[in-house]
Formats: C-alpha cells, structure tokens, sequence
C-alpha cells in the first residue's frame, strides 16, 4: 500500500488540472496565436504562468486504483502488476489464469 497522503495528493492535484483545464487552454491558445501583438502573447504567459503549478497535466502520475502505487502500472487495467496478480490469483478477473510451465 502507497501513503495515504501520497494518494490523496494525487487526487488533488487531479482536481485541480480539471478545475484549470479551460482557463489554460484558453490562455494557451492566445499565447500561440502569431495573428496577436506579442505583447498580449506574453500577458497570456505571464498569466498562465501565475496559475498553480498542480494544475498542470504533466505533474500527473498514474496510481493503482486498488492500493496506490506509482510504478508498475498497466493503463489499460488501471492498476499495478502486483494488484492485477492478486486478483488473478484469487479468480476475481474473469478468463485470467496464472500461467505455470
């Protein structure tokens, strides 16, 4: 299990990337208008500039949605390699069997 607080971090900095989405997409499309005086260009990048550093896309990190952790993560499922065989394990994904050789 990750830290709580790691995971809660997370989902904050979640909420606020979906909070700000528009406002920087609105600020990013101004500031790469070429059409626009580059003054206004660069109040746009200033202003997108003073928004909260979390709120960014790029400082999301994927988490398992079963016990919190940041590597090992496969997209598809969601979830680390270490909770999908626990699962798999116990029979609770159906067609998934554990392979043996």
């Amino acid at each position: 299990m990750a830290k709580v607080s790691m995971v809660q971090r997370e989902k904050k900095r979640q909420a606020l990337v979906a909070k700000y989405a528009e406002r920087r997409a609105e600020l990013k499309e101004i500031a790469k208008n070429t059409d626009l005086p580059m003054e206004e260009r660069f109040k746009a990048r200033l202003k997108l500039a003073k928004l909260p550093r979390n709120s960014s896309p790029t400082r999301l990190h994927n988490r398992c949605e079963v016990t919190g952790r940041p590597k090992a993560y496969y997209r598809k499922l969601r979830m680390s390699r270490i909770a999908l065989r626990d699962l798999a394990s116990k029979g609770q994904i159906p067609g998934m069997v554990k392979s043996s050789w």
